[in-house]
């Protein structure tokens, strides 16, 4: 499943990729324009084959999961719109995914312009919540504290069992370190699969509007949902030095974050200093 919002050439570009790798008997495309203004999926509309949705400026969590709800296959692929997969890498997946506590698997990634440039996971890399990638640690899948969301395969059932996204984070940034974090608290297993390495085209800037409050403001909420009351102070401190701090904070407070922090407490197995611990992150 597809997100795009004014992607241009790219997303024909990933559409045929995955043409192209996937075979065809065995395959439900679905992409969801979340509001795109420059045309760019309207040659899906002659594509029969290819289920085009239309939403209006969900954001990026919202809109997966607006697409998942369309989806029928066992595993459900979250992609960006601007991604390159190898040939064979549905095989390496599908089977990561086999074991019975694995919530989600996500190959290594690289840089389409720079393809030196390659991470295989991610870690938390302080507490204002950036992310650092990781080096390649072997053969096999693996596990990963954080899988990045360009391209994330799970179950579908996994998917409704966890009710995906979460809802509440604002347009893009931070939601693969939301998911990977309450998978891992909720007793899943996140695992790298270093034999695939998949294209994805890194921009400086996005094609559409996009507000720092809101990734600020999906920091924040990961850290109110998820941390203890230490830990959301280190937090506070370090998201302070940005100037969206304010707005993102109001934001915030006008949601439904501490209703939704009991939600995900009464269910998680871990809580987060076990998850911080077993991956030695700093927060």
């Amino acid at each position: 499943m597809i997100i795009t919002r004014n992607e241009g050439q790219e997303l024909n570009a990933t559409v045929t990729n995955f043409q192209e790798t996937l075979p065809a008997g065995n395959r439900e495309l679905i992409v969801v324009d979340d509001g795109s203004t420059d045309g760019s999926a309207a040659f899906l509309e002659e594509m029969p084959e290819v289920r085009l949705l239309h939403s209006d400026g969900l954001g990026v969590a919202r809109a997966r999961n607006f697409g998942a709800s369309h989806a029928t296959g066992d595993i459900i692929l979250f992609s960006d719109a601007h991604i390159r997969a190898p040939q064979g890498w549905d095989e390496h997946i599908v089977n990561a995914l086999r074991g019975e506590t694995v919530g989600a698997v996500a190959p290594g990634i690289y840089s389409i312009t720079e393809p030196e440039r390659r991470g295989f996971g991610l870690d938390l890399a302080g507490p204002d919540l950036r992310t650092h990638w990781r080096v390649r640690r072997g053969p096999g899948p693996y596990p990963s504290a954080v899988l990045p969301g360009c391209f994330l395969a799970m179950r579908r059932e996994t998917f409704a069992r966890t009710g995906g996204f979460d809802p509440g984070m604002r347009q893009l940034g931070g939601n693969d370190n939301e998911i990977s974090c309450r998978f891992w608290l909720l007793g899943y297993e996140l695992l790298v699969v270093p034999e695939v390495e998949v294209g994805h085209l890194f921009r400086k800037t996005t094609p559409y509007e996009a507000r720092w409050a809101a990734l600020v403001h999906n920091r924040l909420r990961m850290a109110f949902v998820h941390f203890d009351a230490g830990r959301v102070e280190r937090v506070l401190r370090a998201l302070r030095a940005y100037d969206a701090f304010p707005c993102a904070m109001a934001m915030m407070l006008d949601t439904d974050v501490f209703d939704r922090r009991a939600q995900v407490a009464a269910s998680r197995r871990f809580d987060d200093s076990w998850y911080f611990q077993k991956f030695a992150l700093e927060c």
